[in-house]
């Protein structure tokens, strides 16, 4: 008869995970309009077939040695990533945390009392007596209606949208250290450009003090001259205030104090890499925003299925078997062994107040709310694209135009200063050349430096050289997952 107690107990636990059925509506991708190819890809000028992709190092593909050894060294110490990998590890335990609920929970237990028993005819032993007990007991919710699987299916995706965000964080830095750093060469370049002008406007006021000492320049033209040179100096000492604060933003985005870097002045080089640009429906498989978007909408909708579980029967199954008696040298014999099968109790709330309701309805529009904001990260992950697509192919045009004012400008410096020595002309049409020469001169250089950090918002618009095929997916996995390896980092 224990036997089949037993028996039938184990077939109920091995067969009731097959019969049963998971409630709740299965995910599928919410549906999202995509454009045949970007408005403003006519024009552009698309990368050969070797560079067809964006490696993970995207930084590379501007060909500037020193970006290179600063981008590197942000997944070491930036402390950003370092939350976001944390973040990343809790996800993780979630999803074990779920998976337990698979399983029944197994419990042991030693206990020994000594206890005096009551004298009498209904009392089979009287006096001071020793009681020793041991025992291994079990409690399970076998998963009937799929919540543990809804719920597990739940924390998968959203371990997986941590994953993506962990990505997120990881190409906004890179991409932020690259524009800070482009800035920071461009005003290298001001600052050279500035104290060139500075040499010649001293010359040009040597050159008016020694008209004014023979009496053929007035004392005004000395003035102006001396204003320009002072004013270029003083526009020089200024740049370096914003320089310094760009070095100190790129050594917090490397995990450093201000102190610990100092990045030596060097010219603007940098070229404008030809940047793959894919079919707009790649943009939804290549960018983690969109992808982490896409996550958190599995996770919730697995919960909708989590919530309905609620309207059915909960089935809960207990076992003891374990050991008792008076005497410790005893109490592993056969003869003090026992066991009991129960209680198994079918519990389902017949009234709430409408609480369960009310949680299947929160679930629904929390989906809800999810697939709208996916929709639109989609949408301004299209328009980033094409901004800097815009951005970049319009640079182009205005820098091709300014390189001819510049040519203009230094021109007309040359003419003006050359009839002033002449006399022909006033100081006044000098310093006015002058000027418009280097503003014409520092709008080109800035105009580059945009055309630079476009690109690298470009190329962060399209998902640098990650994608979805990066996440963990237990389906492809058939099976358990190792998380670890999908950590962009060491784990520490």
């Amino acid at each position: 008869m224990r036997k089949g107690l037993k028996s039938q107990l184990l077939t109920v636990i091995v067969c009731l995970p097959v019969v049963a059925c998971t409630v709740g509506p299965d995910y599928k991708r919410p549906a999202m309009p995509v454009p045949a190819e970007f408005k403003e890809i006519q024009g552009w000028k698309l990368a050969q077939p070797r560079d067809h992709e964006i490696s993970g190092d995207w930084w590379k593909i501007f060909d500037d040695p020193y970006l290179n050894s600063l981008e590197q060294q942000v997944d070491i110490s930036n402390q950003s990533i370092a939350q976001a990998e944390a973040q990343f590890r809790q996800a993780q335990s979630l999803v074990q945390g779920a998976k337990s609920a698979y399983f029944p929970i197994v419990s042991g237990s030693l206990s020994a009392n000594r206890f005096r028993a009551a004298s009498g005819q209904s009392v089979a032993v009287s006096g001071v007596r020793s009681l020793f007990n041991g025992a291994i007991s079990f409690a399970w919710e076998p998963d009937i209606w799929g919540k543990v699987r809804r719920e597990v299916e739940s924390n998968e995706a959203a371990a997986q949208a941590s994953a993506a965000s962990l990505q997120a964080v990881r190409l906004l830095t890179q991409a932020t250290l690259a524009q800070n750093y482009f800035q920071l060469r461009a005003l290298d370049e001001q600052i050279k450009l500035l104290n060139d002008n500075v040499e010649a406007f001293a010359q040009t006021l040597k050159i008016t003090q020694n008209r004014y000492a023979v009496g053929v320049a007035g004392k005004s033209d000395v003035v102006q001259a001396e204003t320009q040179l002072e004013s270029a100096r003083a526009q020089a000492i200024d740049i370096g205030v914003l320089r310094a604060q760009l070095e100190h933003a790129i050594a917090i985005l490397m995990g450093k104090t201000p102190a610990e870097l100092t990045i030596p002045v060097a010219p603007l080089n940098a070229n404008i890499p030809a940047i793959p640009v894919n079919i707009p429906s790649q943009l939804l498989e290549r960018r983690p925003d969109i992808a982490e978007a896409e996550r958190l909408a599995a996770a919730a909708n697995a919960q909708i299925g989590v919530a309905k579980a609620a309207y059915f029967p909960n089935l809960n199954l207990s076992g003891t078997n374990g050991y008792q008696a008076s005497t410790f040298s005893n109490l592993l014999t056969n003869a003090a062994r026992y066991w009991a099968l129960g209680p198994a109790a079918l519990a389902l709330p017949l009234f709430d107040g409408g609480a369960r309701g009310a949680t299947l309805g929160e679930t629904i529009h929390s989906y809800d709310a999810s697939v709208a904001f996916y929709r639109q990260t989609v949408l301004v992950g299209f328009q980033e694209v094409e901004d800097h697509l815009a951005a970049l192919r319009i640079l182009e045009q205005e820098i091709k135009v300014q390189e001819k004012a510049v040519a203009a400008a230094r021109k007309a410096v040359e003419l003006t200063t050359n009839q002033y020595q002449a006399g022909t002309l006033s100081y006044l049409n000098v310093n006015t050349a002058q000027t418009a020469a280097l503003n014409n001169e520092i709008t080109a250089v800035d105009l580059l430096s945009q055309r630079l950090v476009a690109a690298v918002l470009l190329v962060k618009a399209l998902g640098g050289g990650w994608s979805t095929a990066q996440l963990p997916n237990q389906d492809e996995a058939g099976g358990d997952v190792e998380w670890s390896q999908f950590l962009p980092i060491p784990v520490k």
